[in-house]
């Protein structure tokens, strides 16, 4: 879709699924499974989305979905489907090389894993050679230094063969990554947790990656038992839906089985996604 002087597109890396009570924390399941349904693992579906943003600024990723290099076990436990982050490009018109920007939101194996492959000898090897891997300096640091609890959320060789070739670029706090396209670090999710903000003819639009993973996280009190940080979350995502409500953003959901962009409304107490603007 046109946005502005940008072309901005959710690319597809297939599905997953996760506990839905991991994903809803302290909701109870009596009500976080009328709007999402488990299944009888109790996991509920997920989208993998990974955005392109075209530009006079090149060619930009942001995540790069969960890849190709997890063990048959794993992807039986995740529910994952194949990987079609290539596929997708191609019908993009791209292909990897003709990625300049990866941007993490984080380092999550969802979100970094396809940012490595695996070549002849088994070796992970970047995914998009040419391009640069832009990270929050502390997520990096969080990602190399895991602890007890966050361990298996990282691996790395999603990320380190990147630092081994030359190809990531740290950065500390909000920044402008280039014209129009702006990083703005919210922790919550993890301490170097960062969003993406388009800014472009006159409209605003965010990718918003595990600060609100699916619309129905909108719900303040939603939110995941993987979020490290809760109340530094429930503070920075309020504060964004007001913004986006007051100047009508665009939001882009990752996660969302169903729903990949749309505009706020305010509906009494209740934030509602607009009707008929998913794909708008």
């Amino acid at each position: 879709m046109t946005f502005g002087e940008m072309d901005i597109r959710l690319l597809d890396d297939g599905t997953f699924k996760l506990d839905g009570g991991a994903m809803f924390g302290i909701v109870p399941k009596p009500l976080w499974e009328k709007i999402t349904p488990p299944d009888e693992a109790n996991r509920i579906p997920l989208r993998t989305g990974v955005l392109l943003v075209r530009h006079q600024g090149g060619n930009i990723l942001v995540d790069t979905g969960m890849g190709t290099k997890l063990s048959p076990k794993l992807r039986s436990i995740y529910g994952l489907g194949p990987s079609l982050l290539l596929g997708a490009l191609a019908e993009a018109g791209l292909t990897p090389d003709d990625i300049d920007i990866v941007v993490f939101t984080h380092l999550h194996i969802d979100h970094a894993g396809g940012a490595t492959r695996l070549d002849d000898s088994g070796k992970a090897t970047p995914a998009f050679p040419r391009a640069e891997h832009v990270i929050q300096t502390a997520e990096w640091q969080a990602a190399v230094n895991p602890n007890e609890r966050t361990r298996g959320s990282y691996v790395p060789d999603d990320f380190v063969p990147l630092q081994d070739n030359g190809l990531v670029r740290l950065v500390d706090g909000d920044c402008d990554l280039t014209d129009g396209v702006k990083l703005v670090q919210t922790g919550g999710h993890t301490d170097g947790h960062q969003i993406v903000v388009l800014d472009s003819g006159g409209r605003k639009a965010a990718f918003l990656g595990d600060l609100i993973p699916t619309v129905s996280h909108l719900k303040l009190p939603y939110m995941m038992a993987y979020d490290l940080y809760p109340m530094d979350l429930v503070a920075r995502k309020k504060a964004l839906i007001e913004t986006a409500l007051a100047e009508n953003w665009l939001l882009i959901w990752q996660h969302d089985p169903n729903i990949e962009m749309g505009h706020l409304r305010r509906q009494g107490d209740d934030v509602l996604v607009e009707a008929g603007s998913s794909l708008d």
